[in-house]
C-alpha cells in the first residue's frame, strides 16, 4: 500500500535526499502533524517525504527511531470498519466491525439516504440503529486502546459523510478531530478490512517520497551523482 504517486525509499536514501536538499539551499519544513518533511523553493514544493510513524526528525539529530512507539488506527467505511493497536511496529490487536447500514438496491448508506428521504420505514429505523451501534462499538474499542496504552499517534481513514457521525457518537472517540496526534491517513482504503490494516501497518513504517514535476529533474541528478560512487545506495 502506497501513498498515491509516491515511491518507497530507504532511510539511507532519505538521509541523502535531506543532505542534498539542504546543501543546495532548499527550504525544509517538518510537518509533525502529518509526519512529513517538505522541501521547497520560494515558488513551490519539490519533495514531500513521509516519515515512518516510529521515527522522529530534527535539524540537530536527523532521523531518530522512537524507543517505544504506540499507534492506534481506525478505518471506516459504510457498513464495515477495522481498528488496530500497533506496538513497536507489531500489530498487537485488531477488531473488525460490521453493520447493516447499506441499502441493498441503491447501494448507499442509510445516512446518505436520509439527505433526500425520510426515516419512517422499519428498514430505515433498523439501519439507523445499526449505524449508531456501529460507531459506539468502534469508539469503545479505540477508548480501550487509549486507556491501556500511551498512544503516540492515532491514524484515521473515514469518508467525509461518516466523519461527523463518528465524532458525534454517544460513545465518543478518545481524541478530537483537532488533536495534534491525529493523522488522516493519506492512503486509499477500499473496504476497511483486516487485510488493509495489515498492509497499512507496513506502509506507515516506511519512508515514502512524492516528487513534483519540477523536482523530478533534480531528483534524477541526485541519483546520477550517487550512481557514480562505488557505494551508492540509490
Amino acid at each position: 500500500m502506497k501513498i498515491p504517486g509516491a515511491q518507497t525509499v530507504s532511510i539511507i536514501q532519505a538521509n541523502d535526499l535531506v543532505n542534498q536538499c539542504l546543501n543546495i539551499g532548499l527550504a525544509v519544513e517538518y510537518k509533525k502533524e502529518i509526519k512529513q518533511l517538505e522541501f521547497s523553493t520560494e515558488q513551490q514544493w519539490m519533495y514531500r517525504l513521509f516519515i515512518p510513524w516510529n521515527q522522529t526528525w530534527s535539524f540537530e539529530h536527523g532521523f531518530k527511531q522512537m524507543e517505544d512507539s504506540h499507534i492506534g488506527l481506525v478505518l471506516i467505511r459504510a457498513g464495515q470498519a477495522c481498528t488496530g493497536y500497533i506496538h513497536n511496529g507489531e500489530l498487537m490487536d485488531h477488531k473488525v466491525f460490521r453493520a447493516y447500514m447499506v441499502r441493498k438496491k441503491q447501494g448507499k448508506s442509510q445516512i446518505k439516504h436520509l439527505k433526500t428521504k425520510g426515516k419512517s420505514r422499519a428498514g430505515s429505523r433498523i439501519r439507523l440503529e445499526e449505524s449508531a451501534r456501529f460507531f459506539e462499538d468502534i469508539n469503545e474499542r479505540l477508548s480501550f486502546y487509549g486507556r491501556n496504552h500511551p498512544i503516540d499517534y492515532w491514524g484515521i481513514s473515514c469518508g467525509k459523510t461518516l466523519w461527523p457521525y463518528f465524532f458525534a457518537s454517544e460513545t465518543a472517540p478518545p481524541f478530537s478531530s483537532k488533536n495534534d496526534n491525529l493523522i488522516q491517513l493519506p492512503y486509499h482504503i477500499d473496504q476497511a478490512s483486516f487485510q488493509e490494516l495489515k498492509q497499512l501497518n507496513s506502509s506507515i513504517h516506511q519512508f515514502q517520497l512524492l516528487v513534483s514535476e519540477r523536482g523530478q529533474k533534480l531528483y534524477e541528478e541526485f541519483s546520477e551523482s550517487e550512481n557514480e560512487t562505488p557505494d551508492d545506495n540509490w
